[in-house]
Parts: C-alpha cells; sequence; structure tokens
C-alpha cells in the first residue's frame, strides 16, 4: 500500500516562504516524506487544484519557485471530482477547497492518506468514514 500526503491552502501558503509562521512545521513534514521516499517508501505529495487556486500558488510564477521544487503532484477537479465536492460542500459547509479535499480523498482507494491542513475538524468532515492520518500545523 502506497501513502499520499495531501496539502491544504495554509500548508500550501507556509511552503511559499521561510518568513511564513508555519513553514518550519510544514517543511519538517515534506522532509519526512523525502526520506521515506529515500528508503523506497512508495510516499507522494499532492495537492488539490481548488487548494492551490485558494492559495494563489501560479505554478508558473518565481514567487512560488521553492514548492515548485518539491514534487507536488496536483489533483485535478475532473468532472465526478467536481460532482462529489458540490455534495460534500452542501452537506458539510467547508470551503470549495476542503471540499475537493474531500472528493480526493472519497477517490483514493487503497491508499494511505495523510493531510496537512491548518484545519483539521473540516478535514474530518470531508473525509467521512474514510480513515485518514490529519496533521494540523
Amino acid at each position: 500500500m502506497s501513502r499520499l500526503v495531501i496539502l491544504d491552502n495554509e500548508a500550501v501558503q507556509a511552503l511559499r516562504t521561510p518568513a511564513h509562521p508555519k513553514h518550519n512545521r510544514v517543511l519538517s513534514h515534506i522532509q519526512v516524506v523525502a526520506n521515506r521516499k529515500k528508503r523506497a517508501m512508495p510516499v507522494s505529495l499532492a495537492v488539490p487544484t481548488a487548494v492551490r487556486v485558494e492559495a494563489g500558488w501560479d505554478r508558473t510564477s518565481a514567487a512560488w519557485a521553492f514548492p515548485n521544487h518539491l514534487r507536488i503532484a496536483d489533483i485535478a477537479l475532473d468532472p465526478a471530482r467536481a460532482n462529489s465536492a458540490a455534495v460534500i460542500r452542501s452537506d458539510t459547509g467547508v470551503s470549495i477547497a476542503d471540499a475537493h479535499i474531500g472528493a480526493a480523498v472519497e477517490g483514493l482507494l487503497n491508499v494511505d492518506i495523510t493531510v496537512i491542513t491548518s484545519d483539521p475538524h473540516d478535514i474530518r468532515k470531508v473525509a467521512g468514514d474514510r480513515t485518514i492520518t490529519v496533521v494540523a500545523v
């Protein structure tokens, strides 16, 4: 089984600059992922595209050079995930970005999921019955 680490809005913003008060905490979690990859453990990093939009992460901007080097994959908001996210948002009242995280979690089977977030309550809501690890920053 593989592990996927998903970043929320504040985790993404924290990576942008070392001046962010949560930069070091988020970076330490990213370093754990990198160390596990070196030991051939299947671990990857991802960010839902709605989270990138909310955080203002433009992959073509020089201001985002550091996060761009971290090999963080996008989780697209395709039609199926958009439908799922719409239901999650309607049922829970969370942000669009958090609903996209929920839709991503819902669609990833046979994967251990960790979400790095500043709002563990909302992430637990969007995960529904799915068991995930929530890391608060």
